[in-house]
């Protein structure tokens, strides 16, 4: 089987499986972005995650705050609510934490060179932890993440270890994340519909794809430092700049084993 087969396959046999999430059903804020890369040949979601608030109740004899082994008090995908988790706390046991996780995307690409172009659009766009994991039998995946998350103790033991005021201040930080991380997302899906746009245009006219790529080429050797996505504004690259300090490098693993 060759490999545009065998990803089709792949492609299929995931695309059909039941979402096992606790959600059940992708996130409202990322449906669109989803739906557009699996309608693409080259393209099949894994798995993703909007960004959320999450609190956390790790269990007396607890030390890491692990999901796979404690209790969900609250989670929300939207802007926390203080009533809600101070609510929630009065349920918690053991170590309860808050925490907001960004955004996250895995997505399996056919060839390197698809994959290289979602890395791009994600890193412009603000998800500077993101990489590229290539395995043996020839699956690529694209890991879209970033760095700007929260996680701070609120409890010990059952007893709050805070107060109110600062519960406040946690959820007012945690909610510009939110609004920061919801703006990342619209740019990374616009960045990504105008690339594989140009890309498919290129394609079609293999006279424009040589003729950007001169251009390309030349331009990277007289100012390497315009290679950014037009899309983003210079306003947009300052502030994420500043947000996160990751390696912009594309980011390759090979994996040791089959995959």
């Amino acid at each position: 089987m060759d490999r545009s087969a065998e990803f089709r396959k792949w492609k299929a046999q995931c695309l059909s499986k039941a979402d096992l999430s606790r959600k059940g059903s992708v996130d409202e804020d990322v449906v669109e972005l989803v739906q557009f890369l699996n309608m693409r040949d080259q393209f099949f979601t894994t798995s993703s995650c909007a960004g959320r608030i999450l609190l956390l109740d790790q269990g007396i004899n607890g030390f890491e705050v692990q999901k796979q082994n404690c209790c969900w008090l609250l989670v929300t995908h939207k802007l926390g609510v203080k009533d809600d988790v101070i609510v929630a706390l009065k349920k918690a046991n053991g170590d309860a934490t808050l925490k907001f996780e960004p955004f996250v995307l895995h997505v399996q690409c056919r060839q390197l060179q698809d994959a290289q172009i979602l890395h791009s659009m994600a890193i412009d766009s603000g998800f500077r932890n993101s990489g590229i994991t290539v395995g043996k039998r020839g699956k690529t995946m694209l890991a879209v993440r970033s760095t700007h998350g929260l996680e701070v103790p609120l409890s010990h033991k059952g007893k709050l270890m805070v107060t109110e005021e600062y519960i406040d201040f946690l959820l007012n930080v945690a909610n510009q994340k939110m609004e920061e991380n919801k703006k990342r997302i619209e740019r990374f899906y616009n960045c990504l519909q105008h690339a594989l746009e140009r890309e498919t245009m290129t394609n079609l006219h293999p006279k424009i794809k040589e003729k950007n790529n001169s251009s390309y080429i030349h331009k990277k050797k007289r100012n390497p430092e315009k290679t950014r996505a037009q899309c983003i504004t210079k306003e947009s690259d300052e502030e994420l700049e500043n947000d996160d300090d990751d390696d912009l490098g594309i980011n390759v693993t090979i994996f040791p084993e089959d995959y």
